[in-house]
């Protein structure tokens, strides 16, 4: 008997003309993982969120979710709970032995469903900043979890949460117990969600994109963690991912979606070795790889097209373009950046100790050149890009775009300089307006900067950029909240690109993006380069993608530039050891 057993689940919005998930059924077993991977949109989050019954509540949702909860374990401890509350939680998970049937989810009420979550059936959710309160401690809330489901005393929780943050490779767990949210980085604020979603040891864990802010190292540390705690625990996993390479790591079985239907399902093996359906095989082909590099990435639609012709760059095309950039003016040069945060302040609110987030960076970037910037969380490259931009102020240093240092301009001067370089921001949702329509958002640079003054000729560009990235055109009047973390980031890279800018900052632009989306987006950036000559400082944990669209590439590492090559020979020949390491943890399909 299945854990879980999902039969003819739909899934559809008053607004929308076809559902969201569209009849799809399927098992998931004790003890496996399951992965879901498709494009963004095409309903694996809600799929997800549907089996945790937390859809939204325009959601019109039909079908069965049967959980065949059956543990001897749990039902010993209802007899010998010391507490009402434990014999409770017991009371609800054999409910469904004592009346000889499964629990249907779907017709459960709150009480019901709020003893199974986080105790039973565990959620690590795709944006971790916009899961974590932002009011709480991030320690709080994991041990918040415990006090509730494992009725641990204060102290006992406080210290059970130092340990699963340990466990999921967070450095200095104290301080982080004591930070909030917007504190820490993106990949740290994943590894709080996937402490908390293990805290209670669940049967169902449901991991929607959980490495999709981690660096690969400690990627690869996280997926060995879950696969071991699968197994240690006898949990099962529904695991959904874009990255493939990831998917290849840790699933026993994967069900691949488009367009809210199941297309193909096939063990982890036979559906890498011999995908039948195309769009399968275009999802395969389209995410880049290390020993290669090509003009252009396939994208599904390409996959489709009998015509299409994969070019290969080869090395000698390589190292004439690199001959032709060092020829080129530079563009942005960095000298001697340091950006510190205090650690520990005293009574008085003065500094003792620092972070060194950025410390005595240097670097140049060339009119039409891609310089890649990988690192470990944690490691600076997002307060290095911010820094650059004077979004956080510099310690000491220089940054000079067009051969004048941006850090001594006045507010009018520092107006101007914006529009000549732009950012892509690593969360989309919070950098969008939520009371904004897309259309305005993306608009609005044109309206402040003077560009284009007419409504309807700014609408028109407006519409010009949403096909860029892929967006309907029907996206100008909608808002940020409708879209999927996907599409949300194909919505800033609109808006960056509305003011023409000769530099871009791309912080982790294409993380959240499905392997086919990424491959369009990343082809568009280089369209774009070749077409308007612009720079890009590109900051990614993902290697693959780095490489594949990068000139040069920066490692990272404790706000210290650890190796600075050519992207071919770092790749090949990588000098420092943390390169190396880096290197080794890439998930290989």
């Amino acid at each position: 008997m299945p854990l879980i057993a999902v039969k003819n689940l739909k899934i559809e919005f008053p607004a929308a003309t076809t559902k969201a998930v569209n009849n799809i059924s399927f098992d998931l077993n004790k003890g496996e993982i399951l992965g879901i991977v498709g494009e963004s949109g095409s309903g694996k989050s809600l799929t997800a969120l549907a089996l945790m019954q937390l859809l939204p509540q325009s959601a019109a949702a039909t079908g069965e979710i049967l959980f065949n909860y059956d543990d001897t374990n749990n039902s010993n401890h209802a007899s010998d709970a010391s507490d009402a509350s434990d014999a409770s939680d017991a009371a609800v998970a054999n409910k469904a032995l004592e009346a000889n049937r499964a629990l249907n989810l779907t017709e459960e009420g709150e009480e019901t469903l709020q003893k199974l979550r986080g105790k039973l059936i565990a959620m690590i959710f795709q944006n971790p900043t916009r899961a974590l309160n932002p009011v709480l401690t991030c320690g709080m809330q994991v041990a918040e979890m415990l006090i509730q489901h494992q009725a641990l005393s204060k102290e006992a929780a406080r210290q059970r949460t130092i340990e699963l943050f340990q466990k999921v490779q967070l450095r200095d767990a104290d301080r982080i117990f004591e930070a909030y949210p917007h504190q820490i980085s993106g990949g740290q604020s994943q590894r709080v969600m996937i402490a908390m979603a293990i805290s209670c040891s669940p049967k169902i864990l449901i991991a929607d994109e959980p490495t999709t802010a981690l660096d690969v190292t400690v990627q690869h540390e996280i997926l060995i963690l879950l696969k071991s705690l699968v197994s240690e625990l006898e949990m099962s996993m529904v695991f959904i991912s874009h990255d493939l390479g990831v998917m290849a790591t840790i699933a026993d079985r994967i069900l691949v979606m488009k367009n809210g239907a199941i297309v193909e399902r096939a063990t982890t093996k036979e559906l890498f070795e011999n995908p039948q359906y195309i769009y399968t095989k275009g999802l395969l082909a389209s995410r880049p790889k290390l020993n290669e590099r090509v003009e252009r990435l396939p994208t599904v639609s390409d996959m489709a097209d009998a015509s299409f012709t994969k070019k290969i760059i080869s090395r000698a095309d390589f190292d004439s373009r690199q001959e032709e950039l060092n020829k080129a003016p530079v563009i942005l040069s960095v000298r001697g950046l340091k950006s510190y945060f205090p650690k520990n302040k005293t009574w008085y609110g003065k500094a003792r100790d620092y972070t060194k987030a950025v410390d005595d960076v240097s670097f140049e970037l060339r009119k039409g050149e891609t310089l890649g910037l990988v690192g470990a969380s944690g490691s600076g490259k997002t307060t290095l890009g911010r820094t650059i931009l004077q979004l956080i102020a510099a310690q000491s240093g220089e940054v000079l775009f067009e051969g004048r240092d941006i850090t001594q301009f006045s507010k009018a001067e520092m107006m101007a300089f914006r529009r000549g370089m732009q950012i892509i921001f690593q969360d989309p949702y919070k950098s969008l307006n939520p009371r904004q329509k897309v259309g305005d958002a993306i608009a609005e640079p044109l309206k402040v900067h003077r560009i284009i003054q007419n409504k309807k000729e700014r609408q028109k560009r407006v519409d010009e950029l949403l096909e860029w990235v892929a967006l309907p055109k029907d996206a100008y009047h909608r808002y940020p909240h409708e879209f999927s973390g996907g599409q949300q980031q194909r919505i800033g890279i609109a808006r960056a690109l509305a003011v023409s800018p000769k530099c871009i900052i791309c912080d982790e632009a294409v993380s959240a993006l499905d392997v086919s989306t990424q491959a369009r987006i990343l082809n568009l950036l280089k369209d774009l380069q070749a077409r308007l000559q612009l720079s890009y400082l590109f900051i990614s944990h993902d290697l693959s993608v780095v490489k594949s669209i990068s000139d040069r590439i920066i490692v990272l590492n404790n706000g210290k530039i650890q190796e600075i090559n050519d992207a071919e020979a770092l790749y090949e020949a990588p000098q420092s050891p943390y390169t190396q390491q880096l290197l080794a943890a890439i998930p290989q399909i």
